[in-house]
């Protein structure tokens, strides 16, 4: 016994010599500032519904019982964001007052679960905003930005693509010049389609295509031409160096998609980004039998019946979840996970209908985990920056984590209320209170968008 504690001791002083005074000092102060305190409690869930780059953003903010703890979270899905505000507000916050604010993985399963309904857009994306909330104020209770409560960096910062467009050729290959110049090295490339409609960019003739119906044209297979035709030049006039994305949007048919990704394998894009719809997957396993041109899929998904044969059968190569649509950080690092086991990498979904606090988690799993790819970067605007004060840092084609506790960011909320939803909204999203209006085929058939 008496050997024991002599060892003890010789060990806890070779330790303590190892720690400065300074530190200990610290130490000593956080461990007096944390003895004893109570885990903290839900006591107040509020949504902060904004648009300050003319896109309706919803945040939610989770305050707690211990004076100052709160945390911010992303919940937007802008095409019925009144939605999600009305699901955590009438459905989430009744549930979750009162509860403990740190177990993260406990409240996403009560909350998931709560509904009997599951793996539904609305719900995920207020279950998201909860979520996310409480990974920022784990981290602020820490002390720690949240890609360390990970596990910490993989790499110092998250390469991006910029999005470079135009409706036409050389307009397109211009803008991805000024991309390459600010440092990017990698450009996704959309060009408009002569007389019709397209993803991606715009065109002033774009409804002049003769059609039995008033509504936006759209013809897969006069895009596809066209797209092939933009990565020639593409390729001819930016070289081999430069990695090149392409999102189809899931607006052909599965055979057309077969054949598209087989006729783009040669221009050795860096990935071809949903060829197919969430209702077609099963067509991804002819895809991989017939060519090698890497996949990302996913932004669409909100559910595991979805993304899980596709990474466990190697069917895709990047996993491009929206986070908020999957529910938030807690799901979304556990596919990371997953697609690590099965060599696919993470490629989350970063459009402009993500808030700043939505990146900032799409910049923390980046950063923590190994098997990242890509991140989409968007530029925050002036308006951004006022309402969210800590906006992630985009540098050089490079996104850089917040180094503060949590995610970094404070809102502000008087700012963000001058910009409400509507703000800055036209033609059919502001006559659909966000949404989208309809695209058709000439002959009038809807198509997926």
């Amino acid at each position: 016994m008496l050997r024991r504690n002599l060892m003890q001791m010789a060990m806890g002083g070779g330790l303590a010599s190892l720690v400065t005074p300074r530190e200990a000092a610290a130490q000593t102060t956080v461990a007096r500032a944390v003895r004893g305190l109570p885990s903290p409690k839900i006591k107040d869930i509020q949504v902060i519904a904004t648009a300050p780059g003319g896109v309706r953003l919803v945040v939610v903010k989770v305050i707690t019982d211990q004076d100052g703890l709160y945390g911010y979270g992303c919940g937007t899905f802008t095409q019925r964001a009144d939605l999600v505000v009305d699901a955590v507000t009438r459905y989430l916050k009744p549930l979750l007052v009162g509860r403990p604010a740190d177990r993260i993985d406990d409240t996403w399963q009560l909350c998931y679960n709560s509904s009997y309904w599951r793996n539904g857009p609305v719900l995920n994306n207020a279950l998201s905003g909860v979520d996310q909330a409480l990974w920022d104020i784990k981290g602020r209770q820490a002390g720690m930005p949240v890609y360390q409560l990970l596990g910490g960096k993989c790499r110092e910062a998250a390469d991006c693509y910029a999005h470079a467009s135009g409706a036409e050729f050389s307009q397109v290959i211009d803008n991805a010049k000024e991309f390459i110049g600010q440092g990017f090295r990698h450009v996704r490339v959309q060009v408009g389609v002569p007389g019709m409609a397209a993803y991606g960019t715009t065109r002033p003739d774009a409804t002049t295509a003769k059609a039995l119906h008033n509504d936006p044209v759209y013809e897969p297979a006069v895009y596809i031409r066209r797209a092939l035709k933009l990565f020639e030049e593409c390729r001819k006039h930016l070289g081999d160096e430069i990695e090149l994305i392409h999102d189809v949007h899931e607006r052909v048919t599965p055979s057309q998609a077969v054949q598209f990704c087989k006729d783009v394998e040669k221009f050795k894009l860096f990935y071809f980004e949903d060829p197919l719809s969430p209702e077609d997957i099963a067509y991804f396993r002819n895809i991989r039998q017939q060519c090698a041109t890497p996949i990302a899929m996913g932004e669409l998904f909100n559910s595991p019946h979805e993304w899980t044969p596709l990474i466990a059968d190697r069917l895709i190569d990047f996993i491009r979840v929206h986070v908020s649509q999957a529910g938030g950080l807690t799901p979304c690092r556990k596919i990371a996970t997953m697609a690590e086991a099965f060599g696919v990498k993470t490629a989350w979904h970063g459009p402009g209908d993500v808030s700043p606090i939505g990146h900032a988690c799409n910049i923390a799993l980046s950063v923590a985990a190994w098997n990242f790819g890509i991140l989409e970067s968007t530029p925050f605007s002036e308006h951004h920056h006022e309402v969210f004060q800590g906006c992630p840092v985009l540098k050089d084609g490079y996104f850089y984590a917040n180094e503060a506790p949590g995610w970094g960011i404070e809102v502000d909320e008087k700012a963000a209320a001058k910009y409400p939803f509507g703000y800055g909204e036209t033609g059919d999203r502001q006559k659909y209170n966000g949404g989208w209006g309809a695209v058709r085929r000439r002959d009038g058939t809807i198509i997926k968008q």
